[in-house]
Parts: C-alpha cells; sequence; structure tokens
C-alpha cells in the first residue's frame, strides 16, 4: 500500500547560519533527528525548490519545503493553552500584544509548550499559516527575555503585508533599554554585521560575513554609571540591539550573555558593586523593552502606532538603579 505524502512549506526566517536539519528538529517538534534525516535520504526536503542536503545552512530567507507521510503529519500540530495575554489592539485583521518577559514566542527546543503561539491558537480562530502551525500568527519575533509590543496576523494576506513592510524597512520600531555606562555620543547609528557564533549557536557576534545590521540610538538619560537609551533598529537581526550595546562597550543591564550581567557590576567600590548585583539579581533579566512600533495597516492604508507602556519590573529597576547611578 501507497503511504500518501502531506506537503509543507515553511520560512527559514530565524534560521540563518544553522544546518536545515537542525532547523527543522525545532520546526517539527515531534520528529526525530533520525526521521528528519530520512527525509532528506528520500529526498522530500527542498529549499527554493532545489532538492537539500541536511548540512546545508540556511541564509534565513529560503523557504523549505517538505513531505511527512500522512500517518505523521500531526507532528507539527501545537497545543492550544489558556494562557493570559495582555492585547493593546485587535481588529479584523491584526493584535497587538504586550509580551511579558520570560515568554518564549514560538515553540521549539525545549520549549513546546507555554509559548505565546501556544496561547494564541486557544484564544483566537483565525491565525495566518504561512510558517506553519508552529508559528502561526507570527509575523516577527522578540526574544524571550525582551519584553513589549509584537504585532499577529489573522491571516496569510495580512501576514504578507506585514511581512513586506519589514523586508523593505518602512516599519518603525522603538525600544527602551537601560544600558551600562555613558555613550561617547548621545545619539548615533551602530551598524556592524551580524553573525551567529560558531563556539555558540545560541549566541551572535559583530563579523563580516554576518548579515547587514543597522540600529540607531538616541540617549535620553545618563547618570555616573548607567544610561537610559531609545534604540530603533532599522533591521531585524536575532539579538541586533543586544549585540551593537555590548561592541559599543554599553551592554544592555542584565544581560548575561553579552556582558551586561553580575560580573559587570564588579570593579566598582565594594558598597557599588553590591548594589548593582542585588539589582540584576533581583531582576533577573535583560533590561529592553519593545516600547512601539508604527507600520502601514494592511487593509485601511493608515498608519498605525502602537504603544506598550514600560513594564512594572523595569519603572521598578529604575527607582532602584537612581539611587545608585545620581
Amino acid at each position: 500500500m501507497r503511504v500518501k505524502l502531506i506537503k509543507k512549506s515553511i520560512s527559514a526566517s530565524g534560521g540563518e547560519n544553522i544546518r536545515i536539519d537542525k532547523f527543522l528538529a525545532n520546526q517539527i517538534l515531534n520528529m526525530t533527528r533520525t526521521q528528519i534525516k530520512k527525509l532528506f535520504l528520500n529526498g522530500f526536503v527542498q529549499v527554493n525548490e532545489s532538492f537539500a542536503k541536511p548540512g546545508s545552512i540556511l541564509k534565513g530567507d529560503e523557504i523549505i519545503t517538505f513531505s511527512v507521510p500522512e500517518t505523521d503529519q500531526n507532528l507539527d500540530q501545537i497545543e492550544s493553552e489558556d494562557i493570559s495575554l495582555n492585547i493593546l489592539y485587535e481588529d479584523e485583521s491584526i493584535i497587538a500584544i504586550n509580551k511579558p518577559s520570560g515568554l518564549v514566542v514560538h515553540p521549539g527546543a525545549g520549549h513546546k509548550q507555554g509559548t505565546l503561539v501556544n496561547g494564541l491558537i486557544y484564544h483566537f480562530q483565525q491565525l495566518s499559516d504561512i510558517n506553519g502551525p508552529i508559528r502561526s500568527g507570527i509575523v516577527h519575533r522578540l526574544d524571550k527575555d525582551t519584553s513589549g509590543v509584537i504585532l499577529i496576523a489573522k491571516s496569510n494576506v495580512v501576514h504578507r503585508s506585514l511581512a513586506y513592510q519589514f523586508e523593505k524597512r518602512t516599519i518603525k520600531k522603538e525600544y527602551f533599554g537601560i544600558t551600562w555606562g555613558k555613550w561617547k555620543d548621545s545619539k548615533g547609528v551602530m551598524s556592524g554585521s551580524i553573525h551567529r557564533k560558531r563556539t555558540d549557536p545560541t549566541s551572535y557576534e559583530i563579523n563580516n560575513n554576518g548579515r547587514e545590521a543597522i540600529t540607531e540610538y538616541n540617549v535620553l538619560k545618563t547618570g555616573e554609571y548607567l544610561s537610559e537609551v531609545l534604540f530603533s533598529p532599522k533591521t531585524g537581526r536575532t539579538h541586533q540591539i543586544r549585540v551593537h550595546s555590548a561592541e559599543n562597550k554599553n551592554p544592555i543591564f542584565g544581560d548575561k550573555k553579552y556582558g551586561g550581567g553580575k560580573n559587570k557590576a564588579k570593579g566598582y567600590i565594594p558598597e557599588v558593586s553590591k548594589k548593582f548585583t542585588d539589582a540584576i539579581l533581583n531582576f533577573d533579566r535583560h533590561a529592553l523593552h519593545a516600547k512601539k512600533i508604527t507600520f502601514i495597516h494592511p487593509n485601511t492604508d493608515d498608519e498605525l502606532s502602537i504603544d506598550a507602556p514600560i513594564p512594572k519590573d523595569i519603572l521598578k529597576l529604575q527607582k532602584q538603579l537612581k539611587i545608585i547611578n545620581e
């Protein structure tokens, strides 16, 4: 009896510089590495309509097409969960969510449940599925510990329109961050290309072989040890603001991955170091918040801006740091 195959297509967005077999392992949650390897051996995986090898490195802008047996077609089905969502805006086409720190955007390795997508499919009947069930409605993403506004598409038509605006860099994004140190200039542009680290695939670095990344910044307030900064990324690379700030010797406060964690608190007088260390441990994330997003509404062609208020944990941190930083 011949087994019927089900063909699926997903975007490689977020998979730049990753082997395609590893990328698929994170996308098809309940399929083993051995099963995924068989997909390649049987010629069931294509990238931009060309047969792919498991070790091929993705650029992040490809379309991956793969076929699975009909009996396995539920391998990427996502469980709905009653997760509380802070809705900033909603109409018949778009949802804007104020994502809290600690919430992963979509399922992947180590995060099969408890993500924003699990909550979205519980609360909303209609979501875009261009990138498969694992990324239902997701047009762009925020890091797990970055809070703030994120757009959700209810249909594929709306998804394509928003994705096009991101691609053409016409969507305006503003992030509020607390960084270490005084900035050399009160405003400027950081433009180092960003590449995934070979020694640590969960981290990124400035590298000429990477993808172009541009971040504008405007220093709002500077103290003795820290600064409050408004960032406006013009590109959407993973960890972009965090990598650029670290490269500029002004890492995001609390960002242990890029030099802004408790080790940064060392080197000051003991009293100051202790206060900073306590603040970092109590805060337990990096101080970065997606504050505002401005785009053209796909249905009305009107410009729409959505603001996400600064969360309580950052407001509390500001008060705590003000005593140290003045």
